[in-house]
């Protein structure tokens, strides 16, 4: 799993049947999704979104309470920002330079759905950087709060003059761009999967970053 192989690929190489291998797939999905250590993130961190098409997948149930026939053909989703009800969920993802990242599906991007999230896993005081989306307003309440215009072409600065520019989200979209393709072999997580394998996907890149104690999980 680690070598983000497609189930039909596990259980070819194992010799098993795909539905018993996408029951164990599953069962360890969700073990590390439910024990993987709750990181605090502090220092230098950056926040950034990213949306991701994913419906209902194997779960008719949740498309009867959108009162809608199913689907009988790939999502496409909505152009730009989306939200879980028009099947383009968001993902918040919060990174600390040369550290942990810690991302969470949400059923939109609103001030009042990010700001327990951010103020649970980041600790007061730190450096945030952001874009100028305006969800990202308040931050400066509690943070010491900096960003980027995008919609200027401007994805990096240099605010003190030494020569670096620290002012930038590059890190998360560095890790966006590592997502992105490995979701793409699993090939349509429903809404109700996709919180597993981005926890499991959460969980590779950490213990990568701090090593042997979380192979006690």
């Amino acid at each position: 799993m680690s070598l983000n192989l497609s189930n039909a690929q596990i259980a070819k190489e194992l010799g098993i049947n795909e539905p018993d291998c996408h029951a164990m797939t599953s069962l360890l999905r969700e073990g590390v999704y439910e024990k993987r250590p709750q990181e605090i993130l502090e220092g230098e961190v950056e926040f950034d979104e990213l949306y991701v098409v994913a419906g209902h997948k194997g779960h008719p149930e949740s498309v009867k309470k959108k009162n809608r026939k199913p689907r009988c053909r790939r999502l496409k989703g909505k152009r730009g920002r989306g939200t879980a009800q028009d099947d383009k969920p968001p993902i918040l993802g919060m990174i600390q330079r040369n550290g942990c990242v810690i991302i969470r599906m949400l059923d939109n991007v609103q001030r009042k759905t990010i700001e327990p999230i951010i103020r649970k896993y980041v600790k007061a005081g730190s450096k945030v950087y952001t874009d100028e989306y305006n969800i990202y307003n308040w931050l400066s309440d509690t943070y010491i709060h900096q960003t980027v215009n995008h919609g200027k072409g401007e994805y990096a600065r240099d605010e003190d003059g030494d020569g670096k520019c620290e002012i930038h989200v590059n890190t998360m979209e560095g890790f966006w761009s590592l997502l992105r393709p490995w979701l793409r072999p699993h090939r349509g997580i429903s809404q109700e999967r996709l919180p597993f394998y981005l926890g499991f996907f959460e969980y590779i890149h950490n213990i990568k970053k701090e090593g042997i104690q979380h192979s006690q999980l």
